[in-house]
């Protein structure tokens, strides 16, 4: 079923929802740990590579996590935008203890 969200405010609740198998969570997690890691190699080494590297491991751990334990679609394909940012609001949230891992 296809959902219009008309902001990212409407859109979070929805992706949370998409992630409430703690293991999906903790790879988000590592994967956007890894994909920073190479963003700061990137940045460091000048090497663009780096940067293809970030984006594959990134979404790489996360469709792990929807796939296998999950069991759903990533919220990627239907809404790339918001779930990109969605990412990193989990991430932070996730950092701060907001939301358990």
């Amino acid at each position: 079923m296809s959902q219009g969200f008309s902001s990212f405010r409407e859109f979070y609740p929805f992706y949370l929802g998409e992630h409430a198998n703690p293991t999906c969570r903790r790879l988000h997690f590592v994967g956007s740990c890894v994909a920073l890691a190479f963003l700061a190699a990137a940045l460091v080494t000048f090497n663009a590579w780096w940067l293809l590297g970030a984006l594959i491991s990134g979404y790489a751990f996360a469709w792990v996590g929807h796939f296998f334990f999950e069991h759903n679609r990533p919220a990627t394909f239907k809404h790339p935008f918001y779930s990109f940012a969605g990412d990193w609001v989990m991430f932070k949230d996730m950092l701060t203890g907001k939301i358990r891992f």
